[in-house]
């Protein structure tokens, strides 16, 4: 048995879910934050049979891209406000980061 782990935008939530769902895969949902945008994420902890990983890879896949967005980004030792007038920056956002993790034991109860 194998954990997925899978961190995702929060954008990309309702897809992911409805995937796994409609393929029979149950998950606990866990709200979180990204670091460098600090937008929401959700980060998504699915209990999968070892026959069964690459079905959920390719569900999370299908589910979400990577898109650009345009971000207005101040260094962290920015003077007072007003200042400095940043340029905005492209960055990629979307996507999912998967972590696949080998379950010594799983019990329900």
């Amino acid at each position: 048995m194998k954990l997925v782990i899978a961190v995702t935008h929060d954008r990309d939530r309702s897809k992911i879910t409805e995937g796994l769902l409609r393929n029979g895969f149950q998950f606990t949902k866990i709200g979180s934050t990204g670091g460098f945008l600090r937008e929401g994420n959700v980060t998504l902890l699915i209990g999968a049979e070892d026959k069964d990983v690459d079905r959920v890879l390719g569900i999370i896949g299908d589910s979400c891209k990577t898109r650009k967005q345009f971000v207005n980004v101040l260094p962290p030792d920015a003077g007072p406000v007003g200042t400095i007038i940043p340029s905005p920056v492209e960055v990629l956002v979307g996507g999912a980061i998967t972590f696949v993790v080998d379950v010594e034991r799983f019990e329900r109860f």
